[in-house]
């Protein structure tokens, strides 16, 4: 029976240590497509969590019921009938939005990052823990495709969160941030280059951060060792 402990370390990895667009470098597609702006990576990315849990949650109900000979086609249907119900919900309640990210809702389905945690994970797990993977998954796939449309729209237009109120509503106008009309933006930035620059320097934050909390976490250890082995000198004398 899974504890605390194992869903905190399931959204430990789908956040930061196994996430899927710095770590494991799959979805590349829509993440270096539609991250123009900090509103389209956000809108994107909860696109695709919603097909990760679903598609989770199905493929652990069926694992048992699925042939391995087939299994993976069943895998490519079920996400692709999902990819189907997402996109006609944005269509339908997020319209502007959705010409925006235009053919890139439906090219889900050929998002790696899905059929992976299907074939990796949900087919071997029960609900709850599929549910919670695909929800981590999703949610840090979301945080980076956020983070890279924001930084890119910043870089090339002086802009963070414009056109907000097409995901969120007219009440996210506010949201907007601006450095003004005369902004004079790196136009690089807003471009294909800009993307593999600005995912570049995200994974090398992530590879720095990283090391230094591993350097930390082994001079605690260190530290720590140190202190037993005083404790236990002391209790000998």
């Amino acid at each position: 029976m899974a504890t605390p402990s194992d869903w905190k370390q399931l959204f430990a990895d789908g956040l930061w240590n196994n996430n899927q667009a710095l770590v494991a470098l799959l979805g590349l597609c829509p993440l270096l497509a539609t991250t123009t702006s900090a509103t389209n990576g956000l809108g994107m990315g909860l696109a695709t969590t919603a097909v990760l849990v679903l598609s989770n949650v199905t493929i652990s109900l069926i694992r048992n019921l699925v042939r391995p000979e087939v299994r993976l086609p069943v895998f490519v249907l079920v996400i692709a009938s999902f990819v189907t119900a997402v996109e006609l919900a944005v269509q339908a309640y997020f319209y502007e939005l959705y010409l925006v990210l235009g053919l890139f809702i439906p090219l889900i389905v050929t998002n790696c990052a899905i059929i992976g945690r299907a074939e990796a994970f949900a087919s071997k797990h029960g609900v709850k823990p599929a549910l919670l993977d695909g929800l981590a998954m999703g949610l840090g796939f979301t945080l980076a495709l956020m983070v890279l449309g924001g930084l890119r729209e910043f870089a090339g237009q002086g802009t963070l969160f414009h056109q907000a109120h097409l995901l969120l509503g007219d009440a996210a106008r506010g949201l907007s941030l601006s450095l003004g009309e005369d902004f004079q933006g790196a136009l690089i930035a807003i471009l294909p280059p800009g993307a593999f620059i600005g995912l570049g320097l995200l994974i090398a934050l992530k590879n720095v951060i990283d090391k230094r909390l591993a350097a930390r976490a082994s001079a605690q250890g260190i530290k720590t060792n140190r202190e037993v082995e005083q404790s236990t000198a002391a209790t000998a004398l």
